[in-house]
């Protein structure tokens, strides 16, 4: 098990192409930790920005009677991904991992692969 810290610190060194992570809380749209980002990438705006995507999500899943899990959300753009992964876990639920990549220098199905490990290992 691996706290907040070490595990944003395995996400930017063992997930090529990594811009910037967070851990996010979604009740709040506060963010319980950050790792890169930038100018560009202002990881608490954007904590805040998705956690109006997964409560949309989440929303919808229940008015369409959907009784499914969501493991993660991918946002393409022109020359990036985004990936929201929902924590399950006792004492997790209520919170995500953001993950800016690299769409040049990222490859999605290993980001995906570590982002899982990753959040096995998050002890919150």
């Amino acid at each position: 098990m691996a706290n907040i810290e070490i595990c944003l610190k395995e996400a930017t060194t063992s997930i090529e192409g990594t811009l910037g992570v967070a851990l996010v809380d979604y009740t709040s749209g506060m963010a319980l930790g950050t790792l890169g980002g930038g100018k560009d990438l202002d990881l608490t705006v954007a904590a805040a920005g998705n956690t109006d995507v997964v409560r949309a999500k989440v929303r919808t899943m229940e008015m369409l009677g959907l009784k499914d899990d969501i493991e993660d959300i991918l946002i393409t753009l022109g020359s990036q991904y985004h990936l929201i992964r929902l924590i399950k876990g006792r004492g997790k639920n209520g919170l995500f991992l953001y993950l800016a990549l690299d769409k040049g220098r990222a490859n999605l199905a290993m980001a995906r692969h570590q982002l899982k490990k990753i959040e096995a290992d998050l002890e919150v």
